[in-house]
């Protein structure tokens, strides 16, 4: 009787192993998951920040005091970004062009934030000469993330009051 006592002993904590081996394995993943979300939600806010940001910036150097302005007298493509200001003192979004900043603040360490600013046509392709839609992509990057956080923007010169 001892034996086959001792026999279903172990034939429970085999069945136990079994199960939790996989519970264990489940709990793993989804905290892994679950921090990994974390991390992706806050390259996105640091995204939409700058983005937001952006947003209370002139469409162009030539309409910081808005006026009306022909699509030939804004800024030339290959002259886009900082004419002289510095971060925070920005005053139109192609000032962002090139703009890079490391992020390192309690739950948001090793998070690298850059922008790039581009004009697009009405559809949001890339193109070469001046246009009233300008693109702003914002990319975040850190050791923690498996791939990086792009985030795109087209502002309309129209669409700035």
């Amino acid at each position: 009787m001892a034996g086959i006592q001792s026999f279903l002993a172990i034939g429970a904590m085999v069945i136990l192993a079994l199960v939790a081996l996989p519970f264990n394995s489940n709990v793993l993943q989804n905290t892994t998951i679950e921090i990994e979300n974390k991390v992706y939600l806050t390259a996105f806010s640091l995204a939409d920040d700058l983005i937001e940001e952006i947003k209370q910036k002139a469409f162009d150097e030539r309409t910081v005091d808005f006026q009306a302005i022909n699509v030939n007298q804004l800024t030339a493509p290959n002259s886009l970004g900082k004419e002289g200001e510095t971060w925070p003192n920005f005053d139109d979004m192609d000032d962002y062009k090139g703009y890079i900043k490391a992020i390192s603040l309690p739950h948001a360490e090793g998070y690298n934030v850059t922008c790039d600013v581009k004009y697009v046509d009405s559809n949001g392709t890339d193109i070469t000469t001046q246009s009233y839609y300008k693109k702003v992509t914002v990319t975040v990057t850190s050791k923690y993330l498996s791939y990086p956080m792009t985030l795109s923007f087209i502002f309309s010169l129209h669409s700035k009051n």
